[in-house]
C-alpha cells in the first residue's frame, strides 16, 4: 500500500524581548523609515537567557499538544538550525531526554534558512519508506548570537524564534510534493567562518565570527528561486495558482516577497506576511508562519498551500501541503 504523510499539528514560540527599530537608530547608522521601506521589518524578538534548544523545547511542546499524540509514539525527532547551543551534541540530542521522548533517530540539519523544509523532505520520504511513523521537525535559530550589531546592513534584518511541527502517516496525499536544492556558494555571499586552520599545531588568533552577507546578492537569487520554485511545484502537481489558499514564503526580506508575487501575477493579499514582527529567523521563519497562519485562521483544514524558503549554501525548496 502507498503510504503518504500529513501534518498532525504545528507550534511556535518566540522569545520575550523586543528589539525594536527606533532602538536600533541608537546603535547603528540607521532609521525606522529606512528599515520599514528596505525590509519591511518593525521589529523583531530576540533572546536574553534562552537557547535555541529552549525556544525549540516550547515549539516542540506546543505541536506535539496541538498534534494531540503520545510522545511515546514519536519516533524520529529532526531540528533544523545554524545555531545550535554548542557544535555537539545537536539540539535534538540534548532536547530528546528534555522532552521525554523515546530512544529514537534524533539528528540536526544544517540548511540555513531553507532548514525547516529540508528537515520536512527527509522526514516525508522516511515516513513514506514506513521506516518511521511519526516525526518531530523543528526550525529553530538565535541568530542575533551571530549577528554584528555593528553592522547595519546585517543587524537590522535578524530575529530569535522556533517553529515546529508534527507529522505522520496518511492514506491520501497532504503532504502532497517536496523539492529542495543547492548549489555552492563559491562567492560567500552569506556566509559565517569558522575555526582557523592550525599554523603549526597552534589555532591563530582570530576576532569572533559573525554572519556576512551580500545583500544585492541574495536578493537577485531569492527573488528567482521563490517564484521558480512555485511553477515547479504546480506544473508537477498539474496544478493552477488559483488553486492555492496561500503562501507561504520564508521571511526575510518584504520587497522579495513582494517581487515574487509581482512576478508570479499573484495577490500580495494571499502572500503570507508576518516579517513586520519577527524579521527574518532563518530555520525558524517557514514553521512558524505556518503555525501562526493556521491559528489566525488564513489556514483552514482542506487549504492547500505551498511554502518556499532560500537560505545560505545556496539552498532552496519548497513544500505543496493540504491541510
Amino acid at each position: 500500500m502507498t503510504r503518504y504523510s500529513q501534518i498532525l499539528g504545528t507550534g511556535s514560540y518566540v522569545p520575550k524581548r523586543t528589539l525594536t527599530n527606533a532602538e536600533l537608530e541608537t546603535m547603528v547608522d540607521t532609521t525606522d523609515a529606512w528599515i520599514l521601506s528596505r525590509t519591511g521589518i518593525a521589529s523583531r524578538q530576540i533572546v536574553v537567557d534562552e537557547n535555541t534548544s529552549d525556544l525549540a523545547y516550547q515549539a516542540a511542546e506546543k505541536a506535539i499538544a496541538d498534534a494531540g499524540i503520545e510522545k511515546s509514539a514519536i519516533d524520529l525527532f529532526i531540528v533544523a538550525t545554524v545555531t545550535p547551543d554548542m557544535p555537539f551534541p545537536g539540539v535534538s540530542q540534548l532536547l530528546q531526554r528534555r522532552l521525554g521522548l523515546n530512544t529514537i533517530t534524533a539528528f540536526d540539519l544544517n540548511a540555513a534558512c531553507s532548514g525547516f523544509l529540508y528537515a520536512l523532505n527527509v522526514a516525508d520520504k522516511m515516513i513514506q519508506s514506513g521506516a518511521y511513523r511519526l516525526a518531530l521537525i523543528v526550525g529553530a535559530e538565535t541568530l542575533t548570537k551571530i549577528t554584528d550589531y555593528s553592522d547595519r546592513n546585517t543587524c537590522v534584518l535578524f530575529g530569535d524564534a522556533a517553529g515546529a511541527m508534527v507529522i505522520g502517516p496518511s492514506d491520501t496525499p497532504m503532504i502532497k510534493d517536496v523539492v529542495t536544492y543547492a548549489k555552492g556558494d563559491l562567492e560567500g555571499h552569506l556566509t559565517m567562518d569558522g575555526y582557523p586552520l592550525k599554523q603549526h599545531f597552534k589555532t591563530p588568533d582570530q576576532d569572533r565570527p559573525f554572519l556576512r552577507m551580500q545583500g544585492s546578492e541574495v536578493f537577485k537569487f531569492a527573488t528567482t528561486a521563490l517564484p521558480k520554485t512555485i511553477r515547479t511545484l504546480l506544473k508537477r502537481n498539474r496544478l493552477e495558482l488559483d488553486d492555492l489558499a496561500l503562501i507561504v514564503a520564508h521571511q526575510a526580506n518584504r520587497r522579495i516577497i513582494d517581487k515574487a508575487a509581482r512576478t508570479l501575477d499573484y495577490p500580495m493579499e494571499k502572500m503570507y506576511l508576518n516579517i513586520d514582527r519577527y524579521g527574518n529567523t532563518s530555520a525558524a521563519s517557514v514553521p512558524l508562519a505556518i503555525d501562526e497562519a493556521i491559528k489566525e485562521g488564513a489556514l483552514k483544514k482542506g487549504d492547500t498551500f505551498i511554502t518556499v524558503a532560500f537560505g545560505a549554501g545556496l539552498t532552496w525548496g519548497g513544500a505543496l501541503i493540504t491541510l
